[in-house]
């Protein structure tokens, strides 16, 4: 659609008539080729499918992930692979794309029982080479993109439903009761920093915004904005 005007310039179609999810869009580039990346769908029919951004038309698809209830986006790596995950016992999923003779397709690689991986609401986050996210046990999880867990947060320290996001080599993240951590974004090892209670914990899950060292958190009923700059 164009912003200005509201002109749909292009529309993809839907003949299996998947259904909408949870999930937001996702962009990413493949072999030059812009696209943007939906799971849609339910347990019957749906999967995971890519569009031209140039004109909406469908550059590959597979039905080799799909569920009812699909929250968090997709989620491109690095050389042609996406990562999927969900909660409701389904798991995880690495996907690669694969070119040949024009077209593309979609090799599955691997995956991961729920009790390995499996991020129920917030999307995984890649960063520098491995994934973070959070799983069903509420544990943060570090993974490598062979999805072999390389570190756990302990069930001393659980997370929840809430988001987190990472800059400046840190990880900013929310649990359900309003306590915020700050958590070094390495893979050698769990290293927590920091945490303190910033709102009253009623549902917060909402996704938290950063800009010029400042970060805006909230939950069902508050949101806060906290100075986070360095001194």
């Amino acid at each position: 659609m164009d912003c200005e005007t509201g002109k749909v310039l292009w529309k993809t179609p839907n003949p299996n008539k998947w259904t909408m999810t949870h999930s937001s869009v996702m962009p990413m580039e493949f072999n030059g080729k812009k696209m943007f990346v939906y799971c849609g769908g339910d347990n019957s029919k749906g999967g995971v499918v890519g569009v031209s951004a140039d004109d909406g038309s469908v550059l590959w698809e597979t039905t080799e992930w799909r569920l009812r209830t699909n929250v968090p986006s997709p989620l491109p790596v690095s050389d042609g692979r996406i990562f999927l995950s969900a909660g409701y016992n389904k798991g995880s999923m690495m996907i690669k794309l694969v070119e040949e003779n024009g077209t593309i397709k979609v090799n599955p690689l691997f995956k991961l029982e729920q009790k390995v991986f499996g991020a129920e609401q917030q999307t995984p986050i890649f960063y520098q080479g491995y994934i973070y996210g959070v799983r069903l046990d509420n544990q943060l999880v570090c993974l490598d993109l062979d999805g072999n867990v390389v570190w756990s947060s302990t069930s001393s320290s659980k997370f929840g439903k809430g988001p987190y996001m990472i800059a400046d080599g840190l990880i900013y993240i929310m649990d359900d009761s309003g306590v915020l951590s700050i958590v070094e974004a390495t893979s050698s090892a769990f290293k927590p920093l920091a945490k303190a209670r910033v709102l009253d914990g009623i549902e917060s899950w909402g996704p938290m915004a950063m800009v010029s060292g400042r970060l805006i958190v909230r939950d069902l009923k508050r949101m806060v904005c906290l100075d986070i700059a360095e001194r």
